[in-house]
């Protein structure tokens, strides 16, 4: 399928991993891997169609409420995403930057990802964002107490360069699986004019074809931007 307009920064809500899980019969932490699985698919189809951003919402601040046994085993497979991408960082030539609360996770898994920032930062034309312990209030709190320390007044642009998420281009269109229809505290100040598709599927059932009929739908609406 041929795309005439394609979004520069894609928005992906990774939902309905333990509901795919349940439905196949499966345990709840196996959706999981699953949706690990895709993730590394997408990546490479962001890759193949030329977009030269992606940010994907892969744990919430309020995610840390889950139960421990799931709460853990989710930093294990962020571990071993961190390692992956490290080996193959010349493999796929893309730049991965980490965006939310940093200092709740271990030493390990942030030294992890400073090295895996550092070390991929020379690949520029795509660049992959992931929201780990990311929340939207919590993000923008963080933004008007660096304004208030600096005194200075603030205006919508220079506001939005005290966000983790400055040097990313705010997302054209975000995609959520799962069926549920709402942002769940991602990127509210970036998304206000972001194009949003809900589609039922799970993530871990999401496919190339699903994502290229959405992308082909996002270029036939008409984006006025409130003109």
């Amino acid at each position: 399928m041929e795309i005439e307009k394609l979004p520069q920064c894609v928005g992906f809500i990774m939902d309905g991993n333990r509901r795919w899980a349940k439905e196949q019969n499966l345990e709840t932490l196996e959706g999981h891997k699953a949706g690990l699985d895709v993730f590394y698919d997408v990546l490479a189809w962001i890759k193949e169609m030329n977009i030269p951003h992606a940010v994907f919402y892969a744990f919430s601040t309020e995610n840390w409420l889950r139960k421990k046994v799931e709460v853990d085993y989710l930093m294990q497979l962020f571990k071993i995403f961190l390692e992956r991408m490290l080996v193959e960082i010349d493999q796929n030539q893309v730049q991965i930057r980490i965006i939310g609360r940093r200092s709740d996770f271990s030493s390990e898994l942030q030294d992890l990802m400073q090295k895996l920032e550092m070390e991929s930062a020379q690949y520029k034309e795509c660049t992959v964002w992931v929201a780990l312990s990311y929340g939207g209030r919590a993000e923008i709190v963080s933004a008007c107490n660096k304004a208030i320390k600096t005194g200075t007044p603030v205006d919508e642009e220079s506001f939005s360069k005290l966000l983790s998420t400055a040097e990313m281009p705010d997302p054209d269109l975000i995609i959520r699986t799962s069926g549920e229809q709402r942002l769940s505290n991602f990127l509210p100040w970036q998304s206000v004019y972001s194009e949003l598709f809900f589609t039922p599927t799970y993530w871990p059932a999401f496919t190339k074809d699903e994502f290229t009929r959405i992308l082909a739908q996002y270029g036939e609406r008409q984006r006025r931007h409130g003109v």
